[in-house]
């Protein structure tokens, strides 16, 4: 046993250290791509660099001389066909460490957002609200109408009203104000959402595999209430889960407040002009208790 034990090469705390570091980098690479397109792609590039080798060994020397000439600007190949995997990774890197950094808490709350969604919830229809968090959506709030108005309900019910001009589209909301309405975001590739998912949703799931937001959805076909974080999705909250979740993803806390609810017009007669003017086209009577 003693000869045999002295060969193996003295193992150092750093050799350690320096294993236990790439074996977390390939651990957290494969996690990021698994699942998604890039998945794929890596066992076809493992595939090619496997032939490669192989032939390599052997004596072709015409197919030697162009891997040997093409294989320097492989990096930069691979770099763009993983340039959206690379992206989810640094911003990955950006959540993680700015976790640690000190935030002063701030006294506004999102409430406005789970009582607007209760509303399109249970008039179906149907809205995304995005809500920025550390990294910027300058690229995407330019791609809308730029609004830069105070945060607030009836500001909220009045873009996804479905006879408005900006109800397509999202509305992103910086602090307390809605920084544009109508803007375009990235649709997720994700291959394993589910298929019932439409263009709203992908648009939602879409914008957080990118960033660090978060957004709030809402199906015009069900009027179910989704939240959207990290590239995933979690389907039928109600307006109460909504308003813990987003106390919990916002970091700060968020009272809670009375629902809109869906008034009827009174048996036998219709409600007054003045009743209709403070509800509008949408019917629907805020009710906050004090």
């Amino acid at each position: 046993m003693g000869p045999l034990l002295g060969r193996w090469p003295e193992v150092s705390v750093f050799s350690i250290i320096d294993i236990l570091l790439v074996a977390i980098l390939i651990y957290e690479f494969l996690k990021l791509v698994k699942g998604t397109r890039a998945w794929h792609m890596m066992v076809g590039v493992g595939a090619l660099a496997l032939f490669v080798y192989l032939v390599r060994l052997g004596k072709l020397t015409t197919f030697n001389w162009l891997v040997s000439t093409i294989l320097p600007y492989a990096a930069f190949a691979l770099i763009v066909v993983f340039a959206a995997e690379i992206r989810q990774a640094l911003a990955k890197l950006g959540r993680q460490l700015s976790f640690w950094r000190s935030s002063s808490p701030e006294s506004e709350t999102y409430d406005d957002i789970v009582l607007a969604a209760n509303l399109f919830s249970q008039n179906q229809t149907g809205a995304l609200m995005v809500i920025e968090r550390e990294i910027g959506l300058r690229t995407f709030i330019e791609s809308g109408v730029a609004m830069d108005a105070r945060l607030s309900y009836d500001l909220l019910a009045s873009i996804f009203r479905p006879s408005a001009p900006l109800h397509d589209g999202a509305a992103i909301i910086h602090r307390d104000r809605i920084a544009a309405a109508a803007c375009f975001l990235p649709l997720s590739m994700n291959p394993v959402l589910s298929t019932q998912l439409g263009t709203r949703h992908r648009a939602g799931i879409g914008i957080t595999e990118e960033t660090d937001s978060v957004a709030v959805i809402v199906s015009e076909e069900t009027g179910a209430i989704s939240l959207a974080v990290a590239g995933t999705i979690e389907r039928d909250l109600s307006a109460e889960q909504l308003r813990r979740r987003l106390s919990e993803l916002l970091h700060r806390y968020v009272p809670p407040a009375a629902l809109p609810t869906i008034t009827a017009a009174a048996e036998g007669g219709e409600e007054s002009g003045e009743t209709r003017a403070q509800l509008g086209d949408t019917g629907v009577r805020p009710e906050v208790e004090r």
